[in-house]
């Protein structure tokens, strides 16, 4: 699933090609696409009728264009999911689900999703401009509303692992497995130790260096493992060539040396270095 750095290069190609542009038929097809709107596609697209996209939005991983009104377009990319901008003329993708004419007669904004985990659905939004459906995902580290020090001391009370705290979308948004296992390996911490057992300040290193390592991410256009993540333009990104941790079992670390080791955590695959980021005594998850 893409992360915050994936969805942020979608969202500024959004704001470049769709911002201020008015929408005059929206073509929504099969009801997976839409099965976050209750009502369904028809309704779906009925409602996307004569809309003025007014902003191209993002908290952590989710993703939605502001409509002139009170709703928003919530859009979930799933494992797949591709917004792109296309001429209407060119050739329909096969598993595109929706297309989006605009009043300019320029090029169509199309959702395209492979293995259709994705989808749209319409959410009020808020007064702070956060749709509805989203208030309950905590701001990420890109965010001006992003208290660090709160996260820190939230995190410090947990007795869970570090790596499970920073899976958590409440806690902190737009950190993913890639990116939570690039932070510990630059923090040198192992994803199993507890955050209670950490101090504030090394909790809150481990929270600067996800930092770094996204908004480097985004400078290469983020982490591409899978050709179908693609930005708007349908170009892949390349951080995956500069990772440290995320994947490489069996090379050599970075750092050290030693042989880079590959452990399942919350159903995941993990990635440290033996040396580096030796286990907790205890070994436990919590």
């Amino acid at each position: 699933m893409p992360e915050l750095p994936e969805v942020e290069v979608v969202r500024r190609g959004l704001e470049s090609h769709v911002v201020g542009r008015h929408v005059t038929r929206a073509r929504i097809t099969g009801v997976r696409v839409a099965r976050r709107h209750d009502p369904g596609p028809a309704d779906l697209a009925a409602r996307l009728h004569d809309v003025t996209v007014t902003a191209a939005s993002r908290r952590g991983k989710y993703l939605w264009l502001a409509l002139d009104g009170e709703d928003a377009l919530i859009v979930h990319l799933g494992m797949s999911g591709q917004m792109l901008v296309e001429p209407a003329d060119a050739p329909l993708e096969k598993h595109c689900h929706a297309r989006f004419d605009f009043a300019d007669g320029g090029p169509q904004l199309r959702f395209v999703d492979q293995r259709t985990f994705g989808g749209l659905a319409l959410s009020p939004l808020g007064g702070d401009g956060i749709p509805e459906s989203v208030a309950h995902i905590a701001p990420d580290p890109f965010e001006a509303s992003y208290d660090q020090a709160a996260v820190v001391r939230r995190m410090k009370q947990r007795d869970s692992a570090v790596k499970r705290a920073l899976l958590d979308q409440s806690l902190v948004s737009g950190i993913g497995n890639i990116y939570a296992d690039e932070a510990l390996w630059r923090a040198k911490v192992h994803g199993e130790r507890l955050c209670s057992a950490l101090t504030k300040p090394t909790l809150a290193r481990i929270l600067d260096h996800a930092r770094d390592v996204m908004s480097e991410a985004l400078g290469h256009g983020g982490t591409s493992f899978d050709a179908l993540y693609v930005n708007v333009n349908g170009a892949s990104g390349y951080f995956d060539r500069s990772l440290h941790a995320y994947g490489r079992a069996g090379t050599p670390c970075d750092r050290c040396g030693a042989t880079m080791r590959r452990e399942q955590f919350m159903n995941r695959s993990s990635f440290s270095c033996p040396v580096c980021q030796p286990r907790p005594r205890r070994h436990r998850q919590s």
